[in-house]
């Protein structure tokens, strides 16, 4: 943007599927009185888009986590991602070209690209047909039978097995958050 201001994405994890709650509006306001602009949230799980003058996504990330353990008493990780990103992120995927069923397309947002042995190490759970590529803080994910609900291939088992903080979204919502953050 030619103003020196970019659109961000900041995922948090856990929020609105577990005992996390946040409303958000709530997450509106705290983003806003951060001092960022333009603050739009996507659906109830913890997306919210912003413009912002700061161009370092942890920092920015960091901040957020700051904000919701000081004022909201939460403590909930915090991925950042640049509309640029985001659309490298949709446009590097290795499966959309071949599913038509958003629903069977995820990404693992990743707090920082995992160490090269865990990547090597990473398998999928025996009898589960799950397709994974692993590119730099993102885990793209191909579910061909079927969608995430009955995997045990989820978030909690990549953290686990990559040893970093990860948030997962469907296809549906990468799209949208991109197209969002892309002004």
């Amino acid at each position: 943007m030619a103003d020196g201001t970019n659109r961000y994405a900041a995922l948090l994890r856990g929020v609105n599927v577990g005992a996390t709650r946040l409303a958000m509006a709530d997450l509106r306001r705290l983003v806003a009185d951060l001092g960022h602009e333009e603050v739009k949230t996507y659906l109830q799980s913890g997306n919210v888009v912003f413009t912002s003058t700061a161009t370092d996504t942890t920092k920015l990330a960091r901040g957020i986590e700051r904000a919701l353990a000081d004022e909201l008493g939460l403590d909930v990780p915090v991925l950042v991602r640049s509309g640029a990103e985001l659309t490298a992120v949709i446009e590097g995927s290795p499966y959309a070209d071949r599913q038509d069923d958003p629903t069977r397309l995820l990404v693992a947002f990743l707090a920082a690209p995992p160490a090269k042995a865990r990547v090597g190490a990473l398998t999928v759970p025996a009898g589960e047909n799950v397709e994974y590529t692993v590119a730099g803080r993102e885990v793209h994910l191909h579910f061909p039978d079927g969608g995430y609900g009955r995997t045990k291939f989820t978030n909690a088992y990549l953290e686990k097995q990559l040893g970093v903080v990860a948030t997962t979204r469907n296809w549906k919502s990468v799209c949208a958050l991109r197209d969002l953050a892309a002004g």
